[in-house]
């Protein structure tokens, strides 16, 4: 990894994003899953479900839902009857999805802190491994995705879910005057955060493209990938498997 890293459209040094992506998370944590259905018109539920879906959930499997802090994905995923651990480097995030856990009854999830370029699990421990709008957070992806490998067994599958460049003519463009203009000021309005709102777009602005992101899934060790694209692109399901 380079000396510096992307933060939106600024470039800074490495040991710093860890610590300035915290302070977006704890900042938006509380709005995060109203500002989602602000932002997407509900379209995130949509995503969600078609994703875990595709991950095939059963029952008895153990799963790393990581970056999955609010636990949108981890409800979905432990209505299969898997076993689902909860990984968020956000403390905030993790006590929003807790919260949110308790009010609906949801029992039998494991919460934990954790980074996802240093995990503390052992190898060859889960089934698998979901990410859900959060590997563009990671500072370095790569690492991440060794981690990912590591800790799943052979035969283990991997499921990301993630934003991405939309290829459909038009609609790039259109998405692309919202998503810079009016994004921050629902932020804004809604959060009262508009700075945050403004960096997770600028965020999605410099993730690698789809054809580059499955390349470093491979390179991470995986195979058989696979991309799955939504809107043109705008949203993606990458997925691979480990052997």
């Amino acid at each position: 990894m380079s000396d510096t890293v992307s933060f939106g459209y600024q470039e800074i040094a490495a040991d710093e994003k860890t610590a300035r992506v915290g302070t977006v998370f704890t900042s938006v944590a509380r709005s995060y899953d109203i500002m989602n259905d602000a932002m997407s018109a509900g379209m995130h539920r949509v995503w969600k479900d078609r994703f875990v879906k595709r991950v095939k959930p059963r029952e008895g499997e153990s799963i790393l839902d990581m970056a999955g802090g609010t636990g949108d994905i981890a409800f979905r995923l432990a209505a299969s009857g898997a076993a689902v651990t909860v990984a968020d480097i956000n403390p905030d995030m993790l006590a929003v999805g807790i919260d949110r856990a308790a009010k609906r009854g949801i029992d039998g999830l494991v919460w934990t802190e954790a980074n996802a370029e240093s995990l503390t699990y052992p190898d060859r421990f889960f089934d698998a491994y979901t990410i859900a709008f959060g590997i563009r957070n990671v500072t370095d992806i790569p690492v991440a995705l060794r981690e990912a490998h590591r800790v799943l067994k052979r035969g283990g599958r991997f499921f990301c879910l993630e934003f991405s460049t939309t290829l459909w003519p038009g609609f790039a463009d259109i998405y692309d005057a919202y998503s810079h203009h009016l994004v921050p000021q629902i932020g804004k309005i809604v959060a009262r955060d508009e700075d945050s709102y403004r960096y997770l777009i600028e965020s999605i602005r410099r993730f690698p493209d789809m054809p580059t992101f499955e390349a470093m899934i491979g390179a991470a060790g995986f195979v058989q990938t696979r991309v799955e694209p939504m809107l043109g692109g705008l949203v993606a399901i990458h997925s691979g498997w480990k052997i």
